[in-house]
């Protein structure tokens, strides 16, 4: 079976085969030929099967080999990442034709969205909240769509952007063709379809050897210590035969902080979380592609995103909330036919929910091993080498300085509260070896030390004595009486900061 065979136009199947793409998936052979003939549809198949082109192929050739200018096809996604990756595929269905196709959402500028639509782009790609402003500024006119698209249903309903679609159906004509694509059905999106779409005929795609999980994905387990989970992520990258992998977090601050981690034991790691500007995760995502980066660390939101092929890997360092989200993280893996291996951590207090989504997904592994980074069995079961340890290279001197509080050359560096090392004298910290006793009490004309150290013209003073011996190493430490501050050096001693009284100054002398 070839695309010809489904009838779709020579140019578009010319565009496919210089990319490589000859066969279609199941998906694409059962709902081709309907969706050409005007048939609403509710596409339903995993995740990684040629979901965009199914609907993207049928949406191109209605609009004929040479559209009019102005809005007349709409697709919705969830998110940002999915509306660049739907928009690239598009772009390779149309690249034959003079097609014009604009990705519209949030977390970029107005403007070059509102130029293309005004140069007549025929096909919008976009997310509800931006599609929806736009809209309502009478700037994306809607009134001409014939073909509308909700791709990733289920997702919408989970970010609750499911009103917000309602609203969009509302200003598209009465009269159009329907598609609705998603890898789950649940309640809420089939009530949708039902009340917006014609007579839609469902379509589920599943090949004879499919479990509820890709057959074509290894699920590994292991209940991990949170503490040991980085040295665990850096041995499995070691692991031979990785590819490109992508790491899934539950939090942004952790996205953030293992991205940061993996860079310093020496891997080619980015971040996508939202915290990130569009401009940002934009270029993390492009990086990931084009293989500048190979490790790729991201939340939730943007696991339908990631659309890459070779994605060899996939490592849950948090559990996922359920078995859908579960399969959502590992589908970025094992797309269009090939295999992969997911990893997911489980941690002693979700014991509870794994078991959930192994009942769900008929793993019948509800004990996830207990596993450390020197497991033996960690090594075989993901064919790592052995002797490997989690840093490529050591940290290097400066890092490891400030890890320390230490600066290169062995002078303390500079530090809140603490002790600098770029100069004789520190703010809040000490001087030098020969004045630091000198801290804080008067030099012998009386004056007090100024802030910083800096005295006029004053000699430093020993120390007064309190005692009859020296004055004990980390005397007035920051914890209230222990021997050394953190950083292994003795703490400061406090010093008092003079003030000046008011009406102290010199009266002016008395003329006579």
């Amino acid at each position: 079976m070839t695309f010809q065979d489904l009838n779709i136009d020579a140019d578009m199947v010319k565009a496919l085969a210089d990319r490589g793409i000859l066969e279609p998936f199941p998906i694409q052979t059962q709902t081709i030929p309907l969706a050409l003939s005007g048939q609403d549809i509710i596409g339903q198949a995993k995740t990684g099967t040629g979901k965009t082109f199914a609907f993207g192929l049928p949406l191109a050739q209605r609009l004929g080999a040479e559209p009019a200018a102005g809005v007349q096809a709409l697709i919705v996604v969830p998110t940002r990442e999915l509306a660049v990756q739907v928009t690239e595929d598009m772009e390779i269905i149309t690249s034959n034709r003079p097609t014009t196709i604009v990705s519209i959402y949030g977390g970029k500028a107005y403007e070059g969205q509102i130029e293309q639509l005004k140069a007549g782009a025929q096909i919008v790609v976009g997310t509800p909240g931006r599609l929806l402003d736009l809209s309502q500024q009478r700037i994306l006119d809607l009134s001409n769509v014939q073909e509308i698209v909700l791709d990733e249903a289920d997702k919408m309903l989970d970010l609750g952007f499911l009103p917000d679609v309602e609203k969009i159906f509302s200003k598209v004509p009465a009269v159009r063709h329907t598609m609705l694509f998603s890898a789950t059905m649940p309640g809420p999106v089939v009530a949708l379809a039902r009340r917006f779409m014609s007579r839609p005929l469902h379509i589920r795609a599943t090949d004879v050897d499919d479990t509820i999980a890709q057959a074509n994905i290894e699920h590994v387990v292991y209940r991990a210590h949170a503490l040991d989970k980085d040295e665990v992520i850096a041995r499995i990258l070691q692991a031979e035969g990785r590819g490109k992998t992508v790491v899934f977090t539950r939090t942004k601050r952790a996205a953030a902080r293992i991205t940061e981690e993996l860079i310093d034991r020496g891997f080619q790691a980015a971040a996508v979380h939202g915290d990130m500007s569009q401009e940002a995760r934009e270029r993390a995502m492009a990086s990931f592609k084009a293989g500048k980066k190979d490790v790729l660390i991201a939340t939730d939101v943007a696991a339908r995103g990631i659309d890459v092929d070779d994605v060899t890997h996939v490592i849950n360092h948090t559990i996922p909330e359920d078995e859908m989200a579960y399969l959502h993280r590992v589908g970025r893996t094992g797309r269009a036919g090939r295999t992969g291996i997911a990893v997911t951590f489980v941690d002693w207090e979700d014991l509870h929910k794994w078991s959930v989504i192994d009942r769900a997904l008929e793993f019948g592994r509800p004990e996830p091993v207990e596993t450390y980074s020197s497991s033996p069995h960690l090594y075989t079961d993901l064919k790592i080498p052995a002797g490997v340890k989690g840093r490529l290279h050591a940290t290097p001197p400066n890092k490891e300085a400030k890890r320390e509080g230490v600066a290169p050359g062995g002078r303390p560096d500079r530090g809140r509260g603490g002790e600098r090392g770029d100069g004789p004298r520190g703010r809040g910290g000490e001087r030098g070896d020969d004045q630091r006793s000198g801290e804080g009490e008067r030099s012998e004309g009386g004056r007090r030390r100024s802030r910083g150290g800096r005295g006029r013209g004053a000699e430093v003073a020993a120390p007064s004595p309190t005692t009859d011996g020296p004055v004990a190493e980390g005397r007035g430490t920051h914890d209230g009486g222990g021997n050394e501050h953190h950083d292994g050096n003795a703490a400061p001693v406090r010093r008092r900061r003079r003030r000046s009284r008011p009406g102290a100054s010199t009266p002016p002398p008395v003329q006579g």
